[in-house]
């Protein structure tokens, strides 16, 4: 596999203003080929945005791409703290991948400040002081999106995702806040591309609407299948599956589906614009959720080394928790289990000058903190 070192970022003679400090290695282990790479190389470029526009040369930025494996993530963990003796890892997409590695990773000592997979295990019981997940937890979206489907008056809605612990974990979050009743309840295979048989199980159901969580690319084909099918119901889902990385891929067929997000491009804010603009500069397409946690991650990080070294790991650690930095989508803090408390956006899949996007058109849920907080052993 390719390691790239942000060469670009190395060249910029700017220092992180703040604590003095040796470099800070940083490795990201993400998914950067095969299904889902999308998302790996948004978080990515994010990540390596903000590093550019800090001008912050004394990070080395080492990524490798996880193939999204759980044994290749693991190995790369291994080879990032062992051989290459990184202080921080960061980068993983999915919650196998991240099961494989954070929990070995953070009882070994080092820092993991999680980009986007927030498993329910790593917020409740097997949280860990080393441990920062600066995106949500996983059920955070569904949990919006079920409390939107009370305010949009849905009674009977079908719910699916595919078999794997962030799959679950949606389902879970979406019940947890719906309060009419299931009109079915399905756990895909991960990977699947072939909807035909679920999408004739909706049609049965007598549903009146439709909640999933297919990521990727499963949620491209099965936004497609289902535009064909000609089934007319309602659909809801978690911005992953209408993430600006896709939507150009499923097309017309999301427009007007409503889904839950912690950012929207047309949050109004100084640093928001920033990012907006510079990621367009840089890389000639609008951002997605994914570069916009990317983005977070990396000034999280540069928020603690204005404030300590990271060598002082009890220093650096209170200063990632402090969440000092001004997040792309407004207010931000950590809970006791070092995830988000935060406000959660409904958004509308529209068109605007000919590009399929999304728009918020209103908050699902404010301040809202996840459900595992409570088994968490940290205060």
């Amino acid at each position: 596999m390719k390691k790239l070192v942000s060469a670009g970022v190395a060249a910029l003679l700017c220092c992180t203003a703040g604590v003095a400090q040796a470099e800070v290695k940083i490795g990201m282990i993400t998914t950067l080929s095969g299904g889902g790479s999308t998302l790996g190389i948004d978080v990515r470029d994010g990540f390596e945005l903000a590093l550019k526009q800090a001008g912050a040369s004394d990070v080395k930025l080492l990524v490798e791409d996880d193939a999204r494996k759980p044994d290749v993530a693991k190995k790369l963990a291994d080879k990032f703290i062992q051989k290459d003796k990184v202080d921080i890892l960061t980068g993983i997409i999915w919650s196998n991948l991240a099961m494989a590695v954070v929990p070995a990773a953070t009882r070994k000592g080092t820092l993991y400040v999680s980009p986007n997979a927030g498993p329910s295990a790593l917020a409740g019981k097997a949280c860990h002081e080393n441990y920062f997940n600066v995106a949500w937890q996983n059920d955070n979206l569904h949990e919006a999106m079920g409390s939107h489907a009370n305010k949009a008056g849905y009674k009977k809605t079908f719910i699916l995702a595919p078999n794997y612990p962030a799959g679950t974990d949606a389902l879970k979050g979406f019940k947890r806040m719906y309060q009419g009743e299931l009109a079915g309840e399905l756990f895909t295979k991960l990977g699947q591309d072939d909807y035909a048989a679920e999408i004739a199980q909706i049609r049965a159901s007598g549903a009146d609407s439709v909640f999933f969580f297919l990521p990727g690319g499963m949620g491209i084909a099965f936004m497609k299948q289902y535009a064909q099918s000609g089934v007319d119901v309602p659909v809801m889902g978690p911005a992953f599956s209408f993430s600006q990385d896709i939507l150009p891929a499923i097309g017309d067929a999301a427009l007007g589906v409503a889904n839950s997000s912690q950012w929207g491009k047309d949050i109004e804010s100084e640093v928001n614009a920033k990012f907006v603009k510079g990621f367009k500069e840089a890389y000639g397409r609008l951002p997605s959720l994914y570069a916009s946690q990317g983005y977070d991650a990396a000034n999280l990080i540069l928020s603690a080394m204005a404030k300590a070294d990271v060598s002082d790991k009890d220093e650096f650690r209170a200063a990632l928790k402090e969440a000092d930095f001004a997040s792309v989508r407004g207010d931000f803090k950590f809970g006791n289990n070092n995830h988000p408390i935060q406000d959660i956006y409904v958004r509308e899949v529209i068109k605007e000058d000919g590009q399929i996007t999304n728009k918020i058109v209103g908050v699902a849920i404010k301040g809202h903190q996840d459900a595992y907080a409570s088994k968490c052993r940290m205060k």
